[in-house]
């Protein structure tokens, strides 16, 4: 394993414009991300109370087509239910004993959409479609090939990461997150799950762009929409004031001037009608999409949590960068890319690349060996990520 370690410049940590994205949790790619990563949780579940250990499964493959309906004030209908379908590879049989794939992606995508998506009715509004099936001999001979050591890289890829977030990064976080929260959703009936945040800093100046669906049923006039849509400004603007005092705030930018022309929906996402989704055009591993930091095109979501670095590794890079600005008092900024080589022990990236920036340019040749220690006991503590995974416990989108 090789290990580089260099410099960060200052434009690479304080760029005069940057720009952050998060779609948030109703929206059709948010929902296809979580839809396959369910799946894939399930599936460990069930292989692991079943044959006593994870088999071979990447389910991250899944695609929304948008429905058809018709929103009016006091409450319209869906005329088309929305379509998503789940595809992928995962071991289906062993010996005699059949896995129920099937019945597992559908009962526990139902069960999220109808936790997630309260103004979706999943029995009425949505079809779903199990499209998996059995995974290549190579790949799961390969995933199954030292069940008692360190697994088997499936696949050569990148992990990238980078600490810390920026505060417009953690602005747009933030407030995407606590308008889905429970207690928000329940002051604010109206607004549904489906928001996306954009966020644009030039200089010290914040621009956010706020999309949020409205349920129609809870808004019986024009009137009431646009007052409800201020209330709905007006608290984004109190959150961000923690963060700056220059910010200007637009919510549902793209609204007319007449009631046919708002975001106003059904079901509260506009899968509904408006948009389709899919798995990895959403947000990266840190929740964000942030074109002006070192991204990953690798979807997360659906890829199985014990050899599939496209999953691993994006948490291992944010976390290796996490720890060494954490630990290191003269680092104040650290990027990390993690490169696999199929068929490697994913113990044993093949290149781990790593740049910092210190506080006031000191020297940065004496963290080299604590920024090594640092990779190393991230990459022993990697085996131990499967079980957070599974439990839930490690960001993905």
């Amino acid at each position: 394993m090789q290990i580089h370690i260099s410099a960060l410049s200052e434009q690479q940590i304080r760029p005069d414009v940057e720009i952050v994205e998060r779609k948030g949790l109703g929206h059709p790619d948010s929902v296809c991300d979580a839809l396959a990563e369910q799946l894939s949780v399930q599936l460990s579940k069930y292989y692991l109370e079943k044959f006593g250990r994870i088999l071979h499964h990447n389910v991250d493959k899944a695609l929304l087509r948008g429905g058809r309906a018709r929103a009016r004030f006091g409450g319209g209908e869906v005329l088309e239910p929305i379509d998503i379908y789940l595809a992928g590879r995962a071991v289906m049989r062993v010996g005699d004993v059949e896995v129920p794939v099937r019945e597992i992606a559908i009962e526990y995508s139902r069960a999220w959409l109808r936790e997630n998506l309260r103004s979706l009715d999943v029995d009425r509004h949505v079809n779903l479609h199990c499209m998996v099936r059995p995974g290549s001999v190579d790949l799961g001979e390969l995933f199954g090939r030292r069940p008692d050591e360190t697994p088997l890289a499936n696949d050569t890829s990148i992990g990238v990461g980078y600490a810390p977030l920026s505060r417009l990064e953690r602005l747009v976080l933030e407030l995407e997150r606590l308008l889905n929260t429970r207690g928000f959703r329940d002051r604010y009936p109206s607004g549904g799950e489906d928001v996306k945040v954009m966020g644009v800093r030039q200089g010290s100046r914040i621009d956010l762009t706020i999309a949020r669906a409205f349920v129609d049923r809870h808004i019986p006039s024009f009137d009431d929409y646009l007052s409800q849509r201020a209330e709905l400004e007006a608290e984004a603007r109190r959150i961000a004031s923690g963060f700056s005092d220059n910010t200007n705030i637009r919510v549902n930018a793209a609204d007319g001037k007449e009631p046919g022309s708002i975001y106003l929906t059904v079901t509260g996402t506009s899968a509904e009608a408006g948009d389709d989704g899919e798995v990895g055009r959403g947000n990266r591993a840190n929740g964000l999409i942030t074109p002006h930091r070192p991204m990953s095109l690798e979807a997360t979501a659906g890829k199985n949590p014990v050899s599939h670095v496209g999953k691993l590794y994006n948490v291992l890079a944010r976390e290796i960068a996490e720890s060494i600005v954490l630990e290191l008092d003269a680092v104040e900024a650290a990027h990390c890319v993690v490169l696999s080589r199929i068929g490697s022990p994913v113990s044993e990236p093949e290149l781990v690349d790593i740049r910092v920036a210190t506080v006031e340019n000191r020297p940065y040749d004496a963290a080299h060996g604590r920024i090594r220690e640092i990779v190393g006991d991230q990459l022993l503590d990697l085996g131990l990520m499967t079980e957070r995974l599974l439990g839930g416990q490690v960001q993905l989108f």
